[in-house]
């Protein structure tokens, strides 16, 4: 930035947020902005720092975009991966924004040609990986360049509080140094207090504006079972959400391989993505679940950041993710549009040993494992929780809430919460009793009287809990046993190989000096209603065949270009024009989404689809 333009900046600019009003209307086809979107822009026209958090779907790209076309310069957007930036600089290309990206996929030449772009000063937004940035050759092309905006987006991963952690970032800092005067700008969906302070202090950003918005996705219904025949539940929720598009998280590329074949068999258009798979399947994969409909991704965590589909209709997790903040991040995927979406999990007793011992025996210092263990048990409670479970989710992200949301599985249908002290003392004193050496299964048996050989072998038939609970099913016990793990009482030994203990918070229950609630699983519980209808009602017949038009014409045009349905228009958009009618190109250009780049290129068109029933 010239010394000229960052005191023009730092003046305060009046007329930019006009300026970027107006460019919201042409460009995007949006009559005004939402949320903080027009603070966090006034800032970077002021030359200020910032660091942005807003929900996935909030529209976090705009805050960076708009300064580029407001000033006739660049942003580097720093971005962690290569599949968010390529699709972004097509969605942008659709918007008529000259953008551009320099990743390891391109040829040299596909690479000269986007510098060309940067050094002609043509280029409105660059898009770089963090590995690129900070080369010594990378910087010195861009000190010659005319950049107005830095944006670190994802930036929770230079956090080493953030769940996702990612070396490239934490030299991000040096962007300070070399480009004094250029504005900065740090965006992520998904912080906590704590890592919102280390994000400003490892980037070393001057003092920071701060923009968050509000974290709830109200379309979103949060609702956990606990796993009680895993493929029989998921198929249960599927059935009701044939032909939507959707994400189905596992924790093993083996889990992953294995849930997708099913589904296949089952008769869903399933795929896998995981690490172990080729580049190319991973992309082809990746190009289908965003390009065409009713698409489900069987995927581990490595697959979703950036992806920015708007109609995923539902993010289940057959494990426990790692954290509230993986959780929120991963299930924000669903709904971008503002419809109705689900986050739907299932976890068990094999979730909470199995993290706890990754934990204990992952090789980080001290303090990130206290702070790890704490999000955890977080994370723990909020499955176990017998309220509404969007205020506790908002309250871990320091935003408060009062009123219970409606659109829960505890708010649709209250668990029931029982006393089970007398069973939480017979447990407890089985694994006291079988030596505190054994895991779940075992000591299950014993208190169930099993005739097992293992149970034989260590004479524990001959121990005083034997049988004391034959009474409760398998399942019943697993579920006590999980929540006493949660609340503290009984631990996984890790180095024991999973085997049971009791903590000292175990004392007060075998003494009875104190209850045990717990909740029953509704095991036959629904899994969960079917997904509302998208914003705005229903459609009539007619209203409802001109849309498929529009969808065919959207898919006609996509498929020509090689590009996703919704960079062309998203479904919103769709639904408005047949509540609307437009008649003329004048009366399309009102419609929300649609501007002029995209009037002059499809408005014939979808004008034509519109009116030929």
């Amino acid at each position: 930035m010239t010394a000229s333009r960052a005191d023009s900046a730092r003046s305060g600019d009046a007329g930019g947020l006009d300026a970027a009003r107006a460019a919201l209307k042409r460009v995007f086809g949006f009559a005004d902005f939402r949320g903080q979107q027009a603070d966090a822009i006034a800032c970077a026209l002021r030359g200020r720092d910032a660091v942005v958090l807003m929900p996935t779907g909030g529209g976090k790209s705009v805050c960076y975009q708009l300064p580029a076309l407001v000033r006739g310069q660049c942003t580097l957007v720093i971005s962690p991966l290569i599949a968010l930036m390529q699709d972004q600089v097509q969605a942008l290309a659709q918007l008529g924004i000259a953008a551009g990206c320099l990743n390891s996929t391109q040829s040299q030449r596909q690479q000269a040609a986007v510098v060309d772009q940067l050094d002609s000063g043509s280029l409105r937004v660059l898009y770089v990986a963090p590995e690129r940035i900070v080369s010594g050759a990378m910087q010195a092309r861009l000190l010659s360049a005319d950049l107005c905006l830095i944006a670190i987006d994802e930036a929770h991963c230079v956090s080493q509080w953030g769940h996702d952690f990612r070396q490239d970032y934490l030299a991000l800092d040096v962007l300070r140094e070399r480009f004094p005067g250029v504005p900065r700008m740090a965006l992520t969906a998904t912080a906590d207090p704590r890592t919102r302070e280390d994000i400003a202090a490892r980037l070393a950003l001057d003092e920071p504006e701060w923009f968050v918005g509000g974290f709830d996705r109200p379309n979103i219904r949060y609702a956990v079972r606990p796993r009680a025949g895993e493929r029989e539940q998921l198929h249960a929720f599927l059935s009701e959400r044939r032909g939507c598009a959707g994400i189905v998280y596992c924790m093993s590329r083996r889990k992953v391989d294995a849930t997708a074949a099913w589904l296949r068999d089952q008769g869903y258009d399933a795929l896998a993505y995981h690490a172990g798979l080729d580049g190319d399947t991973r992309a082809r994969h990746q190009t289908r679940f965003v390009r065409e409909d009713g698409v489900i991704m069987v995927a581990t965590v490595a697959f979703g950041m950036g992806i920015d589909k708007p109609d995923v209709r539902f993010v289940v997790h057959l494990d426990l993710p790692k954290s509230i903040e993986a959780y929120y991040q991963e299930t924000g995927r669903a709904g971008r549009d503002g419809d109705s979406a689900e986050a739907w999990m299932i976890y068990g007793l094999e979730d909470v040993v199995r993290l706890r011992q990754m934990l204990e025996q992952s090789e980080a210092e001290p303090q990130h494992k206290r702070i790890e263990r704490h999000k955890l048990d977080a994370l723990l409670g909020w499955c176990e929780t017998s309220g509404c479970r969007r205020r506790p989710l908002l309250e871990y992200f320091g935003e408060q809430s009062v009123n219970v949301c409606g659109n829960c599985d505890n708010c649709l249908q209250a668990p029931v919460l029982t006393e089970a002290g007398e069973d939480a003392r017979k447990l407890l004193s089985c694994i006291y009793r079988t030596g505190q050496r054994f895991g779940a299964g075992h000591v299950i048996d014993v208190l169930r009287g099993a005739d097992t050989e293992k149970v034989r072998q260590h004479g524990h038939e001959e121990v005083s809990t034997y049988a004391l609970g034959a009474d409760r099913a398998v399942t019943y016990w697993r579920s006590l046993l999980r929540q006493l793990m949660v609340e503290g009482a009984v631990v996984a030994d890790v180095e024991g190989f999973g085997a049971l203990k009791l903590s000292p918070l175990a004392r007060p229950i075998l003494r009875g000096e104190t209850g045990f609630q717990v909740r029953e699983d509704l095991m036959q519980a629904p899994v969960g209603r079917r997904p509302r209808k998208p914003a705005g009602g229903a459609l009539s017949a007619g209203q409802e065949a001109a849309y498929e038009r529009l969808r065919r014409c959207r898919r006609r045009l996509a498929e020509d270009q090689g590009v996703a349905p919704y960079m062309i228009f998203h479904d919103r958009t769709l639904r408005e024009m047949v509540e609307r009618m437009p008649g003329t190109l004048v009366d399309l250009l009102a419609i929300g989404g649609v501007g002029q780049a995209k009037l002059q290129r499809y408005g014939a068109e979808f004008l034509d689809a519109l009116h030929s029933g």
